[in-house]
């Protein structure tokens, strides 16, 4: 890493949690004194992940916009290297979507109240029957029309390459019975690899590929769905995130 790189990199430490801060406070005064719509308010997390790019000095390039209708509810469904991953489907994806997040983040002050009021969905993780009551919640909102992304592996993958898909995950896909979107992150594990705090920077294609229908899966169907799923994650990835036994 040269000087440049090693300064820009230390500039977007200190600067992405305060522009994180001044988007939470804008999305809840948007909401609540402004134009009281959680939809005109996720400009702000939209401009947030634009600016993050630009402080990392990521560049991003996406591919397969046509392959999205903006009037369809889907999943998105990627592959998860890198903390950037989030700033850069952010920042780039022409799609309106809300995140799933644990319930827990909810809890932290102006960060949670700024993601209920652009009506993000929280999930519990845990086991039992409140986990299933939050993922049949999630399920509703998503058929509702709340698109989403989700990462099947269920944490960043320590080398870059894809892991196996979980079925947690898959059976949001199979409930809320909407198209599943593949989209492949690539370069972001290069940017910034889970465990590192400074960011490279460098190139980031995000490819987009044909939604899957889910309409026609059921939840004895939830291992196959995976499988496929990761399959057409792994069509969408440079060699070097391609997952090892594929290899």
């Amino acid at each position: 890493m040269s000087f440049f790189q090693l300064m820009r990199a230390i500039l977007a430490l200190a600067i992405i949690p305060f522009l994180t801060l001044l988007v939470c406070l804008a999305c809840y005064i948007d909401v609540h004194w402004g134009r009281h719509s959680s939809f005109k308010a996720l400009q702000f997390p939209r401009i947030w992940g634009k600016a993050a790019c630009w402080f990392a000095g990521i560049r991003v390039r996406v591919e397969g916009h046509e392959n999205l209708d903006p009037e369809q509810t889907y999943i998105f469904v990627g592959n998860h290297t890198s903390q950037t991953d989030i700033m850069t489907f952010q920042g780039y994806i022409p799609h309106n979507f809300r995140w799933i997040a644990k319930k827990e983040l909810f809890a932290i002050p102006l960060f949670g109240a700024a993601m209920r009021a652009v009506e993000f969905i929280p999930i519990d993780r845990s086991r039992g029957r409140q986990a299933v009551k939050s993922l049949n919640n999630a399920a509703r909102r998503i058929a509702e029309g709340s698109s989403v992304l989700i990462f099947p592996e269920g944490t960043r993958s320590p080398d870059g390459h894809l892991q196996p898909f979980k079925t947690g995950a898959i059976m949001l896909a199979i409930k809320a019975g909407v198209p599943v979107v593949p989209v492949g992150f690539n370069g972001t594990y290069q940017a910034l690899p889970k465990g590192s705090l400074l960011t490279r920077g460098g190139e980031v294609a995000l490819r987009i590929g044909a939604p899957l229908p889910t309409k026609d899966f059921q939840a004895k169907d939830k291992q196959e769905l995976a499988r496929k799923l990761q399959k057409l994650v792994a069509s969408l990835l440079d060699q070097c995130h391609q997952p090892l036994s594929a290899e």
